[in-house]
């Protein structure tokens, strides 16, 4: 593995990467020929937020499987181009709450008591008592909008202050609210109950300009804002104006618009306590960030365990434990139904069945696309190939269209089951599989037949005519090429089939050969194309 550092980290993060055997990490001041040169041949890069990564920076790692921002915010970052290459954007959400946290309660202390001008006084060499007389915070309504892990982090330091706190926030349970003693209230509430409002959301079309001339107006006479989150979320022009008209008694500011900040009218205003962006740049928030991140990195490139990914749900260790033997039978099955539907796809209907409906089939539903779209020659010959972090971009852009099905609970049979079915023009067909012992991938079905084998290894697969002597001469032809068979599993059609591959009467055989070589293969299977009472011959390489 090549691990790229394009910025400065901390000795710990750079540790989590040195402590792998054989993994090669090259750290910012190691880059000599150029960014673009270094990743030529790496598996992961590793950013902040002054490195652009772009599509064309992008073009030039092709082995690139996972860039990791140390940080939340990913503008410095194509998500779709990096979303169509297939690699994974991670960022390290909630390493720095607490500082984050802690920095918006100094805030509102320091608007409460007027410290900053406290201060500056002093240094003039003043003694204004009787001017800087303050308000407590005690009994005081405190408004959070976003009760993620920072704005929960508020809510559990302001109520040590004796706050009243309400909050919005569409997604969160209300049990973890009332659990922090936060009243969930309508967005325009929170205006107008609140004496502090504190924003911790993220930037999405529907939070930008939240705070704009309209909801300021609702606001109580002499409120204070403060903004550790996103400086587009505030329309600056209207806080401005309700700032000097007094309708806004404060606002402390750490993000902005435009950074760095420059001429701003904020500056002359008295009442606005500016700060350069330092509400997560602490010591210890820095180094959680880094090592939260070097760690998910490391599990995604030795586990394939995928977390605080932006262009992709992410698993916890032990959700992907759970989840890991279905993801790589999703694949197998892809792999095994591809070239299986004549004329070209237009549509993959993915149904889910048992416990693995109850979870996140996100990576469940690309790996099923990956496998059949790796099946397909077309796919080799494409620029991008389709992975578990693409795929469903991939057929989006190639107008196949898929469905999902989840049906939870199932009476008898296997706990939990994957079908797919591939349609076309001309036909379709279809395949479930299922995974026994926790690590044993076996199919279940094939276009509407019963037949259970294993989904690893080399698979022959035979469409016969359901007459006797089919089977021995099968065995018989293997035999004469030296081929052994692992196992054999045998399947016939009882009923009526929608597929116009497995017409009334015909039987499927699915082999697992051990394979001396590949000449031996191919003769093997001319030779079985030769049987008349065989229909098709297909050979399937699923690994290991």
């Amino acid at each position: 593995m090549k691990i790229v550092l394009a910025e400065k980290v901390s000795p710990a993060t750079l540790a989590v990467f040195q402590q792998e055997p054989g993994w090669n990490v090259v750290t910012h001041d190691q880059i000599k020929n150029g960014l673009a040169a270094e990743l030529a041949d790496a598996d992961a890069l590793v950013v902040r937020s002054a490195v652009q990564v772009d599509a064309k920076l992008l073009e030039s790692a092709p082995k690139l499987r996972v860039v990791g921002r140390a940080g939340v915010g990913v503008d410095n970052i194509d998500i779709p181009a990096a979303t169509h290459r297939g690699i994974v954007v991670m960022n390290t959400p909630g390493a720095n709450a607490v500082a984050v946290a802690e920095l918006t309660l100094g805030l509102m202390v320091s608007m409460a008591r007027s410290v900053s001008r406290a201060n500056a006084t002093m240094h003039d060499g003043k003694w204004e008592k009787k001017s800087l007389q303050g308000r407590e915070l005690r009994g005081k309504t405190l408004g959070i909008v976003g009760l993620g892990r920072v704005g929960l982090e508020v809510a559990r330091r302001a109520k040590a202050f004796g706050m009243n706190l309400i909050g919005y926030d569409p997604f969160i349970a209300p049990v973890i609210a009332r659990e922090n003693d936060v009243t969930l209230v309508p967005l325009d509430e929170i205006f107008k109950e609140s004496d502090y409002l504190t924003l911790h959301v993220g930037l999405t079309s529907q939070t930008e300009g939240l705070i704009n001339a309209t909801s300021l107006a609702i606001m109580k006479k002499g409120v204070r804002i403060v903004n550790c989150a996103r400086g587009e979320l505030i329309v600056e022009e209207a806080l401005i104006d309700a700032l000097k008209s007094g309708h806004v008694a404060g606002a402390a500011l750490d993000v902005f618009r435009k950074e760095p900040l420059k001429e701003s009218p904020f500056c002359e205003l008295d009442n606005v306590i500016l700060s350069p962006h330092i509400a997560g740049s602490t010591d210890e928030a820095q180094e959680a960030i880094g090592l939260q991140l070097a760690m998910q990195v490391r599990d995604y490139l030795k586990l394939g365990v995928v977390q605080n990914a932006v262009n992709l749900p992410s698993l916890s260790h032990e959700e992907y434990i759970e989840v890991a033997p279905y993801i790589e039978m999703a694949e197998r099955l892809g792999r095994f139904l591809s070239h299986s539907t004549p004329g070209n796809l237009e549509n993959i209907q993915i149904s889910y069945t048992g416990r693995i409906a109850q979870g996140k089939t996100d990576l469940i539903r690309n790996a099923a696309i990956a496998g059949i779209f790796a099946g397909s020659e077309d796919d080799h010959e494409q620029e991008v190939v389709a992975n578990r972090i693409n795929a469903a971009t991939i057929a989006a852009e190639r107008g196949v269209r898929i469905q999902e099905d989840k049906k939870e609970f199932t009476a008898g049979g296997a706990g939990s089951v994957l079908k797919l079915t591939l349609h076309s023009s001309d036909g379709e067909s279809s395949a479930s599989a299922t995974v026994l012992h926790g690590t044993s991938p076996r199919l279940l079905t094939y276009d509407g037949i019963d037949i259970e084998a294993p989904l690893h290894g080399t698979l022959v697969s035979i469409r016969n005519h359901d007459v006797p002597g089919v089977v021995g001469r099968i065995g018989t032809i293997l035999g004469e090429h030296q081929i052994n068979i692992a196992n054999f599993a045998l399947g016939r059609s009882n009923g009526p089939s929608r597929s116009k591959r497995v017409p009334q009467g015909q039987a499927l055989a699915v082999v697992q050969i051990d394979v001396p070589s590949a000449s031996a293969a191919n003769a093997a299977l001319e030779a079985l194309r030769k049987v008349e009472a065989i229909a098709s011959v297909r050979l399937v390489e699923l690994g290991k």
